[in-house]
């Protein structure tokens, strides 16, 4: 009996086919854990920004460009991660 948790697509694919499925699902994992591990580090950096926003002349506020950068790294990571693991029954 076929996996009914399956798109009707993926029921039926030949041993090369779910090899390559299961590759880009494991990518997408993958990516979802670099995605939250920049999010522990955004968080990390929050707390400084204040202090950084606060202290630092001019422009030069290197803590809240660190936390930019970290939250688009972390946004994109998420947003791929979760593409490539679309209709995976276990997520």
């Amino acid at each position: 009996m076929a996996n009914t948790l399956l798109r009707e697509e993926e029921r039926h694919l030949n041993p090369d086919e779910v090899r390559a499925l299961d590759k880009r699902r494991n990518r997408g994992l993958m990516l979802l854990v670099v995605s939250t591990q920049f999010l522990i580090v955004s968080v990390v950096l929050l707390l400084w920004i204040g202090q950084d926003l606060t202290y630092a002349p001019a422009w030069a506020h290197p803590v809240a460009y660190y936390f930019v950068v970290a939250l688009i790294v972390s946004a994109c990571t998420g947003l791929a991660g979760m593409a490539m693991r679309r209709n995976a029954p276990e997520f």
